[in-house]
């Protein structure tokens, strides 16, 4: 009985800041799944098509992706600096975090749009279905547009994320992925007179949302009183190298870590377009469907990297890791219901993408949906996995730890990940399949891995501070 108090008075002290971790994170959560919601009627939208138009946005995004990440990820320097300088009451870090971390997103923001548009010729030298590649290109060049004001947004977020903030870029999103929506069905099917312009019509509404979120967000946070000094009256060019410096140091490991994550789910992508167009819809599908789901723990993360950071600020280890530890066990209780309803749902889930009632397109879709529905059999496998990476590394981030679990990204994914997805998705091994069981291995390795990581840090950071006092 005496073990039993025990062991519930343990799981207290986690269960306890569940609320506080729910309340820092739902925005986020609330913010992200707009977003993957509206990449959901997107696909939704393109499938009805066919799937070569799925297919088509399928491999443009791939390269999006990978450029996004790259930008995402650096952002993420933003919020622990933030997060620390206000736990410190320091107005002044703050603003220069803010105003060096816009500066290098617009810098990089217009970096990979150019590195994108340079990049489309590799689509001929992918061994992708000529159809497809011929549909994706006019596609990309506005979608790589859109990485502009989509990473200056990314700045402002990460700012807001840091200062505990986390309703407006959900407010800003939330607007933008409305926007998009319209004007997705007015554009994709040419409604209200406009011309049906298909899959440019799907690129078109990308663009414009994404300036709509980057200006509203802005505009929110110049409203508050807490946040007004900080976003205004910003002299852009005038800048610290220490700064710069400081936020090279966090974000250029950040944007690393992102990118070799995302770069394995978009190699999924190519794998299975040289498997053949159907397997690509289908690799889409299931791989939109997982991504609502991360975005989950994706905001765990977010709560993870700021409470992390006001506990670093205020140099109180212990608590630093118990409130890690409340965060890592919720996220583990939301994944299981998510890897129970995948399980649950593999077979209808998918066909709510494809016309079922086109008979042209009938043998295609019934493929698709085959397909699909097996791949969320292992995107049900690694939700645990996927859950714990992505928040321990949230926590990592926000004790400003980087370079460390760059180097476990990078073994994770592409020294065990990828290998496995290569040879097991072949066309005569286990094909799409086997490509998701190398991400399977991938994010398991990186779950584990990480939080041997974070694990050891906070034990020397606790036992050093003890040390000194």
């Amino acid at each position: 009985m005496r073990q039993l108090n025990t062991f519930k008075l343990n799981i207290k002290n986690y269960t306890s800041e569940f609320r506080t971790n729910i309340k820092l994170a739902w925005p986020v959560i609330l913010g992200m799944l707009g977003h993957t919601f509206v990449g959901l009627i997107d696909n939704i939208m393109v499938g009805q098509l066919g799937t070569a138009q799925l297919a088509a946005v399928s491999l443009g995004n791939s390269f999006i992706f990978i450029a996004m990440s790259i930008g995402i990820g650096f952002s993420t320097a933003i919020t622990p600096l933030v997060a620390e300088a206000d736990a410190e009451n320091d107005a002044v870090k703050a603003k220069s975090s803010l105003k060096h971390g816009v500066f290098l997103c617009t810098v990089l923001g217009i970096t990979v749009f150019l590195l994108t548009i340079l990049a489309k010729p590799l689509m001929y030298l992918m061994d992708q279905p000529s159809e497809v590649v011929e549909l994706a290109i006019p596609y990309l060049d506005l979608v790589a547009f859109s990485l502009v004001p989509l990473i200056i947004f990314q700045g402002y977020k990460q700012f807001a994320d840091g200062l505990s903030m986390t309703r407006y870029p959900m407010y800003a999103t939330l607007i933008a992925n409305i926007v998009n929506v319209v004007l997705n069905y007015i554009l994709i099917f040419g409604k209200f007179g406009f011309p049906q312009m298909g899959i440019i019509g799907a690129a078109l509404g990308t663009l414009v949302s994404r300036f709509v979120m980057w200006f509203y967000l802005w505009w929110l946070l110049r409203g508050n009183e807490k946040s007004k000094e900080l976003v205004t009256k910003i002299k852009l060019f005038v800048l610290d190298g220490k700064m710069i410096k400081k936020i090279l140091s966090l974000g250029f490991p950040s944007a690393l870590q992102m990118f070799f994550e995302v770069a394995i789910f978009t190699s999924a992508i190519w794998l299975s377009g040289v498997l053949g167009k159907n397997p690509q819809a289908a690799n889409q599908i299931a791989l939109n469907l997982a991504s609502m789901t991360f975005m989950v723990a994706m905001g765990m993360s977010v709560a993870a990297m700021v409470r992390v950071g006001n506990q670093k600020g205020l140099q109180s280890f212990k608590e630093l890791r118990r409130i890690a530890f409340s965060i890592f066990l919720l996220t583990i209780f939301f994944e299981i219901v998510f890897a129970t309803f995948f399980l649950l749902f593999h077979e209808y889930l998918p066909q709510i993408y494809v016309d079922m009632n086109d008979v042209d397109n009938y043998i295609d879709n019934r493929e698709v949906i085959s397909i699909a529905s097996k791949l969320l059999i292992a995107a049900a496998i690694f939700q645990i996995s996927d859950g714990i990476q992505v928040v321990v590394l949230g926590a990592l981030r926000g004790m400003q730890d980087v370079l460390i679990p760059t180097v476990i990204t990078f073994i994770s994914y592409w020294m065990i990940g990828f290998p496995v997805s290569y040879f097991l998705g072949k066309s005569n091994a286990y094909g799409s399949f086997g490509i998701w069981l190398g991400l399977l291995a991938g994010l398991t390795a990186a779950a584990i891995l990480l939080f041997l990581r974070f694990n050891y840090m906070t034990n020397k950071l606790i036992k050093s501070n003890y040390g000194t006092t």
